[in-house]
């Protein structure tokens, strides 16, 4: 096989996928902005990610959050997804929306508030039992605000202990990824604020316990691609949260900020096996101003040509300029694959896939904006928080 079509053949297999939240209404801690035609239903929203997939061949799942992708028959919804050419995806848990969550949730010092939150996880592993789906995903919003608040280290205690639990209600094929977060909305000190704490507690708990990266969660400066090869060199590395900043957690379409940064990182996961492995790839992101659905798919486009690009370094002269410590020459390598135009490659790519070779316009033609505008009138949208 040829280095080009082995790079067309990666290509053809990757898969995005994409948050039911996404499909919804969502804005700023000021404004949720609403826009015409956007889902009112869990099932509504894997309809609009189901063209996301008709027109890009890579994002075959979608994750629910709950509850906000709350219903009364789990199974139906996955059936529903198959319908559709999907399949459910990470089962996003929510303990940072409850009034009792003030404090924490299984950080919180009552252990009354703990046992709702814990319960709350271990019913996310029933839908995931449901559903079909294999990775729990959990982010928790806990820490606090002010030096002396709370014990730091007995904090740690209450998230071992309760991260135990819920490890122990696991099946054989499912898995427990542990989202870390710098800050926000705790402002003193986050019980999960690094990949290092992430990464401590994953260790304890065993090897169905994984640590998930997100672009947006670093303190300015931060190298995540030296965090994504540290994960993945050590096997603990269970999903990358796709999105942009340009100063916190901003969840912009991937890409948007710092095209560089993506290559980067999608270099270290072609070169860690990442891509051939089982890291869960999302999107995590808010669109509020933009049209939902385009923006996905631009999205998962972005993801692509980062990836096509990381595919495309030779990765023998860059071995052999690092062993020669050419310093110059080892980095034109990985400039010249970032330089290189990627999206003739990728049109390619999806004609050989029978797709249309510029998903946003064949989105456009398809007449589905219009559709769901006619259609969905009436009825509450889906937006953040719900």
């Amino acid at each position: 096989m040829t280095e080009r079509a082995a790079v067309k053949a990666a290509l053809k297999t990757q898969a995005v996928e994409t948050p039911s939240w996404a499909y919804g209404n969502s804005g700023t801690r000021f404004k949720v902005f609403a826009q015409q035609g956007v889902a009112r239903t869990p099932q509504e929203k894997l309809d609009d990610a189901a063209k996301v997939h008709e027109f890009t061949g890579v994002a075959p799942t979608v994750a629910l959050h709950i509850p906000w992708d709350e219903v009364d028959d789990y199974a139906a919804l996955a059936r529903h997804a198959e319908d559709r050419g999907l399949r459910l995806g990470a089962i996003n848990s929510n303990t940072f929306q409850d009034d009792d969550y003030r404090l924490g949730s299984v950080c919180h010092p009552d252990a009354a508030v703990r046992r709702k939150a814990v319960d709350h996880l271990l019913e996310c592993v029933d839908i995931m039992d449901a559903t079909g789906s294999k990775d729990l995903k959990l982010w928790f919003a806990d820490g606090t605000n002010y030096p002396g608040q709370d014990d730091i280290r007995a904090r740690q205690d209450r998230l071992a202990e309760a991260l135990a639990e819920v490890y122990g209600r696991l099946g054989d094929d499912q898995r427990m990824l542990l989202e870390y977060k710098l800050f926000e909305p705790a402002f003193y000190t986050t019980d999960v604020p690094d990949w290092g704490t992430a990464y401590a507690h994953c260790l304890k708990l065993g090897p169905k316990a994984r640590v998930v990266v997100d672009t947006g969660h670093h303190a300015p400066g931060t190298n995540i691609e030296f965090i994504v090869a540290t994960l993945l060199r050590e096997g603990r590395l269970g999903g990358f949260d796709f999105n942009s900043r340009f100063y916190a957690d901003d969840d912009l379409m991937v890409g948007a900020a710092d095209p560089f940064q993506l290559f980067r990182i999608m270099y270290e996961v072609v070169r860690g096996g990442g891509l051939s492995g089982d890291v869960a790839f999302m999107l995590d992101q808010c669109h509020n101003v933009e049209s939902k659905i385009p923006a996905i798919v631009r999205s998962v486009m972005n993801v692509q040509e980062a990836t096509a690009k990381a595919l495309l370094v030779d990765r023998d002269a860059l071995a052999a300029a690092q062993r020669e410590g050419d310093v110059l020459g080892a980095n034109a390598v990985l400039m010249d694959a970032f330089s290189t135009d990627v999206r003739p490659l990728l049109r390619e790519v999806r004609e050989e896939m029978g797709l249309d070779p510029d998903p946003l316009a064949a989105y456009a033609r398809s007449g589905w904006a219009e559709k769901i505008v006619a259609e969905r009138v009436g009825g509450e949208q889906a937006g953040w928080g719900a």
